[in-house]
């Protein structure tokens, strides 16, 4: 199911949009799509890792370095 949203984005910007699209292929609702599902990763990435550094550090692990030390 899709549902369409109205955005108001400030006119250099759409302009820029319009030249990636165009360089690229595709349309600017394509862009916006990928660009909304990329911030919403993000931000849930950056959620669970608030959430999971004090666990991590209690284990001592503190740096990225730390962790792929644990994995590998």
């Amino acid at each position: 199911m899709r549902s369409t949203i109205t955005i108001s984005i400030p006119e250099d910007v759409r302009e820029e949009l319009d030249r990636v699209a165009t360089a690229e292929g595709v349309s600017r609702s394509d862009i916006v799509r990928e660009s909304v599902r990329d911030y919403l990763f993000v931000r849930q990435f950056r959620s669970l890792r608030t959430r999971m550094m004090p666990k991590a550090a209690r284990r001592g692990v503190h740096t990225d370095q730390d962790v792929f030390d644990r994995v590998s």
